[in-house]
């Protein structure tokens, strides 16, 4: 079996990259030799600093995780790759997993996705991250003609604002405080707004900032009997919102999403890699390279990963890149 290199959170604030010993594949099995992964910014800054409230661990456990949090722990779920032994059907594939940045693996056959051919390899490690944008959809429902917000530009909030954009009619707007964000709302072809000029009387507001002031002011904005999708984790901190405004008198509603249940209303036709597999198709639209805003190769993660989170290396998706 060739070598094998992942990046191990081995405390909060601290991580390195160490050897991994594989078993070779056996029956239904694959081994992937990695090409790229990304790192997801909210979710693996809370999983960085330590953040994951001890009652959500194992909520929170990331499907090919290895270890616990705080850490030691192996954690990530963007990586493309290609197949190098396993069915005959697969070898030679790019597929899609939700693994960790490590740079090859094994895992089930059923685990990968392969990867359409008009979608580029390096374009692929969004797949997760449209994945949680498609499910948050699916749960939020939005019709022809809806008022649609979007507040938070990161990763989900902005691929959020890229599917919602193909609706007929709808309005979309993108808001968020950082006024660099409009160059990536203008790429994903949706209106751009700081929160204190975003337009109201909305029937739909999807919430991805993550922040108090978000949240609130994503309720600010919803039309008589709206609704707001959250989509933000917070992990180990609380939020307080005015309930006592207009919270009742205009009947609205806050809804929870997260990725780890498919939406009830295309659970029992779709299940998970149908989800999986809409995403990919999606990713064909080369808007979504205005997600990627930054790269570095795999050797650089232990320094990169510290300053993503710390907002030093600031943007969206950050694409690592393996050797060959």
């Amino acid at each position: 079996m060739p070598e094998a290199r992942a990046y191990w959170l081995q405390r909060p604030g601290r991580g390195a990259i160490q050897p991994v010993d594989l078993a070779e594949p056996g029956p239904g099995q694959v081994l992937v030799r990695t090409r790229y992964s990304a790192v997801s910014r909210g979710t693996e800054a809370v999983v960085f600093r330590g953040g994951v409230p001890e009652s959500q661990r194992d909520a929170m456990r990331a499907p090919f995780q290895e270890g616990d949090f705080p850490g030691p722990v192996k954690y990530g779920y963007l990586n493309v790759g290609v197949v190098e032994r396993g069915p005959e059907h697969l070898l030679g594939r790019t597929v899609f997993c939700l693994y960790p940045h490590q740079t090859r693996y094994v895992v089930p056959a059923d685990a990968v996705t392969p990867v359409p051919a008009d979608v580029p390899a390096e374009r692929a490690v969004l797949a997760g991250t449209v994945e949680t944008a498609v499910n948050a959809l699916w749960d939020a429902a939005p019709l022809v003609g809806d008022r649609i917000a979007v507040v938070g530009a990161g990763m989900v909030g902005a691929s959020v604002a890229a599917i919602a954009a193909g609706l007929p009619g709808a309005r979309v707007q993108l808001v968020d405080v950082d006024p660099d964000r409009a160059a990536v709302a203008a790429a994903l072809g949706v209106d751009f707004a700081a929160p204190e000029d975003a337009a109201g009387d909305c029937d739909l507001v999807v919430h991805t900032s993550a922040t108090e002031a978000g949240l609130r002011r994503s309720l600010e904005l919803l039309a008589h009997e709206g609704t707001v999708v959250e989509l933000s984790w917070y992990g180990d901190r609380t939020v307080s919102l005015p309930l006592g405004a207009h919270f009742h008198p205009r009947r609205l509603t806050v809804r929870g999403s997260q990725v780890g249940t498919v939406a009830p209303a295309r659970g029992a036709r779709r299940g998970f890699a149908g989800r999986m597999e809409v995403a990919l198709r999606l990713l064909a639209d080369d808007r979504f390279d205005a997600l990627i805003t930054g790269e570095s190769p795999f050797a650089d993660l232990p320094a990169v990963l510290p300053q993503l989170v710390g907002g030093d290396l600031p943007g969206l998706a950050h694409r690592i890149v393996y050797p060959d």
